[in-house]
């Protein structure tokens, strides 16, 4: 695999051998010394155009744990601020080799566009509404670790489904490997035509209690340039997920950060359902093998490089 750039590329052999990969790579965070030498002498530069914590900060970890060198670049403090372009930063930052280039963009398709730019493996970690392939693969990794298997789950994906490239991500990662995806939000916060990706469409929690796993989005005020909504509160008081809508045998996810009072109760939160700090956990061996993935070349059946799980 030369790039990691969207979910819609991978098919379910794809996201279960990076799942496996990542659940080899989790004990090397048990060890005294946290590194694995399968990426020595490679530089991961890290490109973000948007702020991030959990997304950038994995990717560097994972990279560090990996023993590959990372450059961390941000648009903030550049040339990007006196009106360097895109491919200009990637033709300059091309200067320092990098293998792999790890994007986040506020523009759909720029990841896509990079990988023809350079000779490097480009990871997509989310451009603009479009994607987050690897945020969806964090989430499956998360639920086959907590239920086995995905096969039969009824996953219901609730709020700002519109400017979300999570939910898109996810929609597709959790359909391969064999749920069914249910999407629930305002009308206005429901793309249209999404249907067509095999989800069906609510636009009210009243049978919330029929799903497995709860995923609850964040409103995406960045994103947004109209109001979508009257306001918070009256979203709140219908799409809010709390102890009121959500059993106890249901699985609380959410890719963060998490808006408490708003999508999400505090009490919900807290609970012991939710494995949210467990999708941040798995995010940095997930981003392991996803950087193995592309830069590491092992042919199919081969013995991995010396120090990295098999």
């Amino acid at each position: 695999m030369k790039h990691m750039l969207s979910v819609e590329d991978l098919d379910r052999a794809d996201i279960e051998r990076i799942c496996d990969r990542a659940a080899s790579f989790a004990e090397v965070a048990d060890r005294e010394i946290k590194k694995v030498p399968a990426l020595r002498g490679r530089t991961v530069l890290n490109l973000f155009y948007e702020a991030s914590t959990r997304t950038r900060s994995s990717f560097e970890l994972a990279a560090k744990r990996l023993s590959a060198d990372v450059v961390n670049f941000s648009a903030s403090g550049s040339s990007v601020e006196k009106g360097e372009s895109l491919k200009d930063t990637i033709l300059t930052l091309g200067a320092h080799k990098p293998d792999a280039i790890v994007i986040r963009t506020p523009w759909a398709g720029a990841a896509e566009l990079v990988s023809r730019w350079t000779p490097a493996a480009i990871v997509n970690a989310g451009d603009g509404k479009h994607e987050h392939p690897t945020q969806a693969l964090l989430d499956v990794h998360t639920l086959r670790d907590r239920l086995g298997a995905l096969d039969g789950l009824d996953i219901w994906i609730v709020g700002d489904v519109l400017h979300s490239r999570v939910a898109r991500s996810d929609i597709m990662a959790f359909q391969k490997m064999g749920a069914k995806v249910t999407l629930a939000g305002p009308p206005t916060l429901i793309p249209r035509g999404i249907e067509t990706m095999g989800c069906e469409v609510r636009y009210t929690l009243d049978d919330l209690g029929q799903a497995d796993v709860v995923y609850a989005l964040r409103m995406q005020n960045e994103r947004m340039e109209q109001s979508w909504i009257p306001s918070i509160r009256e979203y709140a008081a219908w799409y809010q997920v709390n102890g009121r809508r959500l059993s106890p045998k249901q699985i609380l996810m959410h890719p963060g950060p998490v808006n408490r009072g708003v999508e999400l109760s505090a009490e919900v939160v807290d609970s012991p359902q939710a494995v949210i700090t467990a999708q941040v956990a798995a995010g940095v061996v997930v981003r392991m093998a996803v950087l193995y993935e592309v830069l590491a070349h092992v042919p199919s059946g081969a013995r991995a490089p010396e120090g990295v799980p098999a």
